[in-house]
């Protein structure tokens, strides 16, 4: 194996070094280049660890699971001997060019792997899937060396691989069943950016976050076959508030990548947008927007650690601003696009940060006519970046986001967590509220309260929230007294009453979660105050008899 940190004449080496002595002499100065067909090696390390994850007992517990692990590596491992015979019949050596590691590769990974830390404290499936998330690793750097090698002789290696595992992972991953999905999908991730390329500002560079460019075509692909379900995509969209305080943890990570990479007007013009356009929703509906918050976290999260990739976004910090505003509003809509069809909310995130990415170019040059704008200077907003101007930008928001918080638009009590509040506005025939009331139950039901059960139930004999479906309703009833909730046992015997009553203490547990765990713990004497402060009227007779 031989090494190469200075530019030396290609013409001088022997016919079968040649192409790697030019992979040298056009390397980064600061770049080390190691070329030698031993190198193979390493691809094959990452491929016989991949292979060896397959024994360990998180992976022998699913058979479909062994035999995705077991498929991703005959195809390796082909690879690899392809490989191998070609190197060897032309004598061509494949080369790693080694640099000082990119801080949007390891700053941004350090940061999702705080999230998943946080997260995965929580919400115990974030910790079975860590094993599978080192797969993906180790399957990406062997299948994107190779495929650089298939294509040229030489392949940068660094931490590249990192925050595309992790920023894919984060907002969706197929469940054990259908997980050789999730090998195809990080392939197809890493194909986007090897293939899918353009001439940016005179470099060829990848068009799409590479994340991202996976993510929405497979949640395009997701919601026309309607397989959501074979993902954890909801569940994750879901959890991510089972952390405690997780907008202020998203921010302060955020504020790292904002500092590091000055893409403060992305992720800040974005939730200006959004919680703009939910203030003023709601200010013409009397309901929220989205459920139950002003953001929604998984939301918060893309416009922190997706949408802001420096690589595939604008440059100018007007381009930035615009992009921000693109990525809000387009979330904004999709909202309630996904909600007409019938398909998934969760999928708003990443639809359209693909599109977006198609446009940089034409947003950093409609920018430019703002160059000797010198009111746009003075703000921060002139085509030039401004290390200064992202530090007051980071002020702003870090004001704003306060103002959000303080009055209760982020952590705190959202007017969407009470369940009286959607059966009043449903009453009232405000907008999309009686769906929304439906769905909340149904979700309740799925966490096994009797008392959401038996309202679905009520719901379907009388017709008052959904079309009557006497089949429907018994169905609910009978999963009611399963779960002891007395009314839906009557409910059975004479199902035309659809008798009603006041949730239980177990079922308050469930319903007073606010997005976070269940209330197993709290004593009852909190938990009675909870609910008449979430408007249950019999918990406020409960609670005022104990005080007495």
């Amino acid at each position: 194996m031989q090494s190469y940190s200075d530019k030396k004449n290609p013409a001088s080496f022997p016919k079968s070094q040649r192409t790697s002595a030019l992979n040298a002499a056009t390397a980064p100065e600061s770049s080390k280049l190691i070329f030698g067909r031993s190198l193979l090696a390493v691809p094959a390390l990452f491929t016989t660890a991949f292979f060896l994850l397959s024994f360990l007992p998180r992976v022998q517990g699913n058979q479909t699971l062994v035999w995705s692990f077991w498929a991703a590596t005959a195809v390796l491992a082909t690879w690899l001997l392809v490989m191998y015979l070609r190197t060897g019949a032309s004598g061509i050596k494949k080369s790693f060019v080694l640099t000082a590691p990119k801080p949007q590769h390891y700053i941004q990974a350090m940061v999702h792997l705080s999230v998943y830390t946080y997260w995965g404290w929580h919400w115990p499936p974030v910790q079975e899937h860590a094993l599978l998330l080192l797969a993906q690793l180790l399957f990406a750097y062997a299948f994107d060396i190779l495929m650089a090698w298939t294509r040229r002789d030489n392949y940068l290696l660094g931490f590249g691989p990192f925050p595309i595992i992790f920023s894919t992972n984060l907002f969706m991953w197929f469940r054990d069943d259908w997980f050789y999905l999730q090998f195809l999908m990080i392939a197809v991730g890493f194909m986007g950016k090897e293939f899918v390329r353009w001439n940016r500002d005179g470099k060829s560079t990848h068009i799409f976050n590479p994340s991202a460019f996976t993510l929405g075509l497979f949640s395009l692909a997701l919601i026309l076959s309607n397989s959501t379900d074979i993902t954890w995509g909801p569940q994750i969209a879901s959890t991510l508030s089972l952390a405690p305080g997780i907008y202020t943890y998203l921010f302060l990570g955020g504020l790292v990548v904002m500092y590091f990479f000055s893409i403060t007007l992305i992720a800040a013009s974005a939730a200006a947008v959004l919680f703009g356009l939910s203030a003023l929703y709601y200010a013409i509906t009397g309901v929220p927007y989205f459920l139950d918050s002003e953001i929604p976290t998984a939301v918060f999260l893309g416009l922190h650690l997706l949408v802001t990739d420096p690589s595939t976004s604008p440059r100018t910090p007007p381009g930035k601003l615009v992009f921000g505003i693109l990525y809000g509003l387009g979330v904004f809509a999709l909202y309630s696009i996904l909600s007409a069809f019938g398909a998934p909310t969760f999928y708003d995130k990443l639809l359209c940060v693909p599109l977006l990415n198609l446009s940089v170019q034409w947003i950093d040059r409609s920018v430019q006519r703002l160059r000797d704008n010198k009111s746009l200077e003075r703000i921060g907003l002139g085509v030039i970046p401004s290390r200064k101007a992202n530090l007051a930008h980071m002020a702003v928001w870090i004001v704003f986001f306060a103002t959000m918080t303080m009055i209760g638009k982020t952590d705190g009590r959202h007017v969407g967590d009470s369940v009286p509040f959607w059966a009043e506005a449903c009453a009232e025939g405000r907008a999309t509220a009686c769906d929304r009331l439906l769905l909340i139950e149904s979700n309740y039901c799925a966490d096994n309260s009797g008392w959401a059960c038996n309202e679905i139930g009520a719901h379907y004999i009388k017709g008052d929230v959904a079309a009557q479906d006497s089949e429907l309703a018994l169905g609910f009833f009978a999963r009611a007294c399963e779960l002891r909730f007395q009314a839906g046992c009557l409910n059975l015997l004479e199902p035309e009453r659809a008798m009603v009553s006041d949730p239980r203490a177990f079922d308050l547990r469930l319903l007073l979660r606010e997005g976070g765990q269940n209330l197993l713990e709290m004593p009852e004497t909190d938990l009675y105050q909870r609910a008449c402060e979430h408007g249950w009227n019999h918990a406020c007779q409960v609670s005022v008899a104990s005080v007495l």
